[in-house]
């Protein structure tokens, strides 16, 4: 397997710009994760707080703040363990080059529930879904990664 990591930037080499915006990206969101984590996110009412004071301004729709209002607020502490756990799995994911392609799609959802849930900064979350799109189209994970391991025995979508 470690042959295969090497190797694939000798094949697969051109998609190692690919790589580096991959390799960028998870480390932004596993920090983000552990600053979550250590941060007091999951213990204290933080989530429902920032989407309690966002809501009257956001712009999602009718039926997505009914599921905020009734549904994420008063169950913050699960959906803050759920928004910790995903930004961890898309970080590690993206660090390690393994299953790039389908955690690219959780790392949309996540911005966008960003963008339409906590108005997060909304350039910045475009720019990740833009970078997300690229990584999942291109399959950044074949390059300095463990995806090429996988691609090469077996090929499909999800490599």
């Amino acid at each position: 397997m470690l042959v295969s990591f090497f190797e694939s930037i000798k094949y697969v080499g051109h998609l190692a710009p690919v790589a580096f915006l991959r390799i960028f990206l998870g480390y932004h969101f596993f920090n983000s994760a552990l600053e979550r984590m250590n941060g007091g996110f999951l213990d204290e009412p933080r989530l429902a707080a920032v989407i309690s004071e966002w809501l009257p301004r956001s712009q999602g729709a009718e039926w997505y703040v009914y599921l905020l209002e009734n549904w994420v607020i008063p169950r913050w502490q699960l959906f803050a363990y759920l928004i910790t756990y995903c930004e961890f799995i898309v970080g590690v994911s993206f660090i390690i080059g393994f299953c790039v392609r389908p955690i690219a799609l959780l790392g949309i959802l996540i911005c966008v529930n960003f963008i339409y849930g906590m108005g997060g900064d909304f350039v910045l979350n475009q720019v990740f879904i833009a970078i997300f799109i690229t990584i999942a189209w291109l399959g950044g994970g074949r390059s300095v990664g463990f995806d090429y391991f996988f691609y090469k025995r077996q090929r499909g979508i999800w490599w």
